[in-house]
């Protein structure tokens, strides 16, 4: 392992190394006004949802690595404690990338990159009519992480107003992650697009407060196997009882489990390798309590 004090590499070296760790990011495309009446729009990837009661995010105009600057952002939220924060889409990268260019203070990154003034409901500053979801937003707080470049700025907002794309909706009304073609930041010039090849549902999973029998319950002889996965572990570990006497009983009767003991006979690190790759299949098929059942019989073959 790279073991790295904060306090000892020089400060676009630690930049980088968080960037491309802390990966991939959210964006929150932001939009607000100055005093004057002068719109910014700006990316930030420093940004995720802390809270639903009341409704939080949290984004930071960090102050710039080169000159120590403050953005113009966080200058605007000062002033005008109001934003609103609107989540891009694949559709606007390039167009998004142009508005966080460092344009002098004044000029509209919306005529810069195109993109479409939306008036607000409860806020001054104006919507990006491209982005799906569009949430207006009162600046609660701004917190200072510090005072030299590449310190974090903060913004806490509550969220007053949302809107969203009608056309990302599913027929529960629920946004579909497979129609916001969402984008996130890596390190450097690094993007993700999640696509619905990208997309895995964990439905099948439990939930926190439903409890598995967990990891440290499960043989030995399961934990180390050399065919399943860690995330094949936990799988099955998350299922709350133990397969019963009676249920591995009649699975040693089926048909496709008699084949295996028999190819096997009397080899029992052939028999373990068949039953871990059949338990493997069944879980990738969502078919964990019969994943669990076959490794169980696999273990009551040892005895």
């Amino acid at each position: 392992m790279l073991s790295i004090n904060p306090a000892e590499i020089p400060m676009p070296k630690l930049h980088e190394y968080l960037l491309s760790a802390v990966a991939p990011r959210p964006i929150a495309f932001v939009s607000t006004i100055d005093k004057e009446g002068n719109v910014n729009l700006s990316p930030f990837s420093f940004f995720n949802c802390f809270g639903s009661n009341p409704p939080t995010l949290v984004f930071s105009p960090a102050r710039s690595g080169r000159t120590g600057a403050t953005k113009h952002t966080h200058d605007n939220v000062l002033v005008v404690k109001e934003c609103v924060v609107n989540i891009p889409n694949y559709d606007m990268l390039y167009q998004m990338n142009l508005a966080a260019h460092m344009y002098p203070k004044g000029v509209d990154e919306f005529a810069k990159s195109g993109l479409t003034k939306q008036e607000s409901i409860t806020v001054k500053p104006p919507r990006v009519a491209e982005c799906f979801v569009q949430m207006e937003c009162e600046v609660k707080d701004v917190i200072v992480t510090g005072l030299n470049g590449g310190a974090g700025n903060l913004v806490v907002c509550e969220v007053k107003m949302i809107h969203i794309n009608e056309k990302v909706l599913n027929e529960e009304g629920d946004i579909d992650p497979n129609k916001m073609n969402y984008i996130a930041r890596m390190g450097k010039q690094f993007w993700a697009r999640i696509g619905a090849e990208n997309i895995i549902s964990v439905s099948g999973f439990k939930m926190a407060n439903e409890l598995g029998i967990g990891w440290d319950a499960l043989p030995n002889g399961i934990t180390h196997s050399k065919y399943l996965s860690g995330n094949d572990i936990a799988r099955v570990a998350s299922l709350n009882a133990f397969p019963t006497e009676e249920e591995l009983n009649e699975l040693r009767k089926a048909e496709f489990v008699q084949e295996i003991f028999s190819e096997c006979k009397n080899d029992f690190a052939a028999l373990e390798k068949a039953i871990h790759l059949r338990a493997k299949i069944e879980i990738e098929r969502g078919s964990k309590p019969l994943a669990f059942q076959l490794l169980m019989l696999s273990e009551k073959s040892k005895k």
